[in-house]
C-alpha cells in the first residue's frame, strides 16, 4: 500500500469519515485484484458490501444515492464466489476521443437514459441494451466506464471466471443471478467481452454448458426490464450467435482512431508534461497509422518516460521515435 494512502487512512478513520474509508476500501479491493490477489479482493468485497453500519454519518451515501452496498452482491451458491466484480466510480476512466458519429451515439444513450420518465408519459423507453463491437483496445470498455461515469450509476463487471461452471445448469443459474441482482439496483451490468459465453450455437460443438448459457442469455437479454443498463462488449463479431444482436437496442462499432483522433488522444495523454516546440504531433500521429486507442496511449506513456529519465523537460522527437520503435517489437 502506497504511503499517501496510508495516510489517508489514518485521516479518514480518526476523522471518522465514513464515506472516505468506503473509497479507500475500495481503492484496495481494486490494488489486490490488479495484483492477481483474487481471493482476498473477493473476501474484502464481500465484507465491503455485507456489513453494515452500526453507525450513521452525514452523508454516508453513494454518489448515486442509490444504497449500493446494502444487498449483497450476486454469489455463486456453491463456493460463495462473487460473480460480478464493482467498479467504484473514482476508478471509472471516463476521459474519451472518439469519432463524432460514435460520440452522439453514446450521448444519445446517457440523454435517452437521463430523460427516462419524460419518455415514459409516451410510452417510450430509453435504450438500455447496448453491444459495443471492435477491434481489441479501441476503447468498448473504456466506452461502458464513460456511461457509467456520466449517469452517475455503479458499474458491476461479470466475473466469467466466476460464473461459468462445470456442473450442469449452474453456469446458466449463475447468468440469471446476476440479471436478477440487477432488478434491486439501477447499475450499468458490463458483459465484457461476452464472446466468452455467448458464442453461435451453430458454431460450437458443445452441446454441454454453451448452448444452454447462450439460450439463457438471450432469454435474460428479452425479459430485461431493470432500471439500469447492460453494456456487452465483444472482439469476436462474426462468432456470436446472430440471434443476440436482436436482443440489443443499439449496437455500436468502436472503429480504429484516425489521425485526428490519434493527435488528440496523445495531446490528452501527455496534457501533464511539456512537448519539445520541434514535435509535430499531426507527423507523430500519422506514424502511428493502424494503431489501436490502447497503444496510442501506451506509445506516449512510454514517450514520456524516456524523457522524464533521461533528466529533459520536454518530450522530445527522439522520445516518440524511440517508443514507437520499441512498440513495434511487441
Amino acid at each position: 500500500m502506497k504511503a499517501d494512502l496510508f495516510k489517508r487512512l489514518f485521516k479518514a478513520i480518526f476523522s471518522e469519515d465514513i464515506v472516505s474509508l468506503k473509497k479507500i476500501a475500495n481503492i484496495i479491493i481494486h490494488e489486490e485484484r490488479e495484483l492477481g490477489h483474487g481471493k482476498l479482493a473477493d473476501s474484502l468485497e464481500h465484507i465491503s458490501v455485507t456489513e453494515k453500519p452500526r453507525f450513521s454519518t452525514q452523508g454516508d451515501k453513494p454518489a448515486n444515492g442509490n444504497g449500493l452496498g446494502i444487498s449483497s452482491l450476486p454469489s455463486s451458491k456453491r463456493d460463495n464466489s462473487q460473480l460480478v466484480s464493482f467498479v467504484s466510480r473514482e476508478m471509472l476512466k471516463h476521459h474519451m476521443v472518439l469519432p463524432q458519429d460514435v460520440e452522439n451515439r453514446l450521448l444519445s444513450i446517457e440523454k435517452e437514459y437521463a430523460a427516462r420518465e419524460r419518455l415514459g408519459k409516451y410510452n417510450l423507453t430509453p435504450k438500455r441494451k447496448i453491444l459495443l463491437h471492435g477491434s481489441p483496445g479501441c476503447g468498448k470498455t473504456l466506452s461502458a466506464e464513460r456511461i457509467a461515469w456520466n449517469l452517475g450509476l455503479p458499474l458491476l463487471k461479470v466475473r466469467f471466471d466466476a460464473l461459468l461452471s462445470s456442473y450442469f445448469g449452474e453456469s446458466a443459474s449463475n447468468l440469471r443471478a446476476v440479471f436478477d441482482y440487477c432488478k434491486k439496483e439501477p447499475v450499468v451490468l458490463l458483459l465484457d467481452e461476452c464472446d466468452f459465453i455467448a458464442k453461435s450455437r451453430v458454431s460450437t460443438q458443445d452441446v454441454g454448458e454453451v448452448p444452454r448459457i447462450v439460450n439463457m442469455l438471450l432469454t435474460l437479454l428479452d425479459e430485461y426490464n431493470a432500471p439500469g443498463l447492460v453494456i456487452a462488449t465483444t472482439n469476436l463479431r462474426i462468432q456470436l450467435d446472430e440471434a443476440l444482436f436482436r436482443r440489443f437496442d443499439d449496437v455500436i462499432e468502436i472503429p480504429m482512431p484516425q489521425v485526428e483522433e490519434r493527435e488528440k488522444l496523445l495531446k490528452m495523454t501527455l496534457s501533464a508534461i511539456a512537448i519539445d516546440k520541434s514535435v509535430n504531433l499531426h507527423n507523430i500521429a500519422e506514424k502511428m497509422d493502424g494503431y489501436s486507442y490502447a497503444n496510442v496511449v501506451l506509445t506516449a506513456e512510454r514517450a514520456a518516460k524516456y524523457s522524464i529519465l533521461a533528466g529533459n523537460k520536454n518530450v522530445r522527437f527522439a522520445d516518440f521515435e524511440q517508443a514507437i520503435t520499441e512498440g513495434l517489437k511487441f
